[in-house]
């Protein structure tokens, strides 16, 4: 694969959210196309609701953390972490929001958004916003240009492969994810 393709990633959210879940679905994505990843995560407090960030680096990096300014895209599973998180997104970057209404702090930058809580509860899987909005993001980056490491197939592939003979997780998490797909195909940025 591309040497060319580097990318910096920070995914925040609080305990319990599926950060982590997140970080290794699209490091996988990116070791499956061949690209080199280095991943890091802090947690806040040691239980469920405490602050998670995790950093994602695609590409030919020396360290895993991702430094203010640096980042290419924040994707925010709780939105009151936007603006905690902000100072690492870089001129230019995207930040993704799992928020019911546009926050107040995105002027000046790309900020797309989806109640990603809402579209889990929809489909009867609360728990499931992650996916919901992971699919969102790639579909609405990959379909408008913005550019990504992977693509929702890429998704898609490492979720079979992770969860292969859990017939019924499997179903249920790409039923999550391709409903943020389909919200992200409908986004005008």
């Amino acid at each position: 694969m591309s040497d060319s393709v580097k990318q910096q990633v920070l995914i925040s959210g609080v305990g319990g959210q599926g950060i982590l879940f997140v970080t290794r679905l699209l490091a996988e994505a990116a070791i499956y196309k061949g690209l080199p990843v280095l991943t890091s995560e802090t947690h806040g407090m040691a239980q469920r609701g405490g602050t998670v960030v995790s950093h994602l680096k695609i590409g030919g990096y020396s360290s895993p953390l991702i430094r203010p300014s640096g980042a290419d895209v924040l994707f925010i599973l709780r939105v009151e972490n936007l603006t905690n998180h902000l100072f690492y997104l870089k001129p230019g970057g995207i930040a993704v929001a799992n928020a019911s209404s546009q926050p107040e702090s995105s002027d000046g930058i790309t900020l797309l958004t989806m109640d990603a809580d809402a579209a889990a509860k929809e489909i009867h899987q609360p728990r499931s916003s992650n996916l919901v909005l992971a699919g969102f993001a790639l579909s609405a980056m990959h379909l408008k240009g913005l550019g990504t490491f992977c693509s929702p197939d890429d998704i898609r592939a490492v979720l079979h492969q992770k969860l292969a003979g859990r017939d019924k997780l499997l179903k249920s998490s790409l039923s999550a994810f391709n409903l943020g797909v389909m919200r992200g195909e409908k986004v005008n940025i």
